[in-house]
């Protein structure tokens, strides 16, 4: 039985509204579609966090194209980031001479790209991009391209539009920043 902690929602404070969102995610759709043109990409999300991006944002692409996922976990218990990597999941579609795009929710240290990308290299791609909602470049902690992205934020731990806090707040339609009491 959850206690009442676990019932109660933590404040928040919008960061970004949804209008900003639709915009900036089919600016990114428009110019993967003219990047890739005349291509066959692999959408390869990264679960959980990627879910509501990928959804909106592989609409806005106009190429045929394929999705794969793969399960990354490095927030296990909130909002402190664990030293272990978990990775999950298999790609079971052939990478081999396909331009994929890496989606990802949030980049943060990078870790999580940079230990995917790595993987999805010995696939032998033509190549690997990523394609991330929000970049936190003040917080990688690893060398990292990020070749398309819709935002960029400071140290902010955000939730909302797929991105949670102890899987929580995933379902805002928007990006939040928990308030700190």
């Amino acid at each position: 039985m959850p206690d009442d902690e676990t019932l109660t929602a933590r404040p928040f404070e919008i960061l970004i509204n949804r209008k900003r969102i639709a915009e900036e995610v089919q600016a990114l759709g428009r110019q993967i579609t003219r990047d890739y043109a005349g291509q066959f990409p692999v959408l390869l999300g990264v679960l959980k966090g990627c879910l509501v991006f990928l959804a909106d944002l592989m609409r806005t692409i106009d190429l045929p194209m394929e999705i794969e996922f793969v399960s990354a976990a490095s927030y296990r218990r909130g909002k402190h980031q664990e030293d272990n990597l978990l990775i999950g999941g298999a790609s079971p579609i052939p990478l081999k001479d396909r331009p994929v795009l890496i989606v990802e929710g949030v980049v943060d240290s990078g870790r999580t790209v940079r230990t995917i990308t790595n993987r999805v290299a010995k696939e032998e791609p033509a190549s690997v991009e990523v394609v991330t909602l929000i970049d936190k470049p003040t917080s990688h902690r690893v060398e990292l391209e990020v070749k398309y992205r819709a935002f960029t934020l400071g140290n902010e731990f955000v939730i909302g539009y797929g991105l949670d806090n102890t899987q929580r707040y995933r379902n805002l339609p928007y990006i939040g920043r928990m308030i700190e009491s």
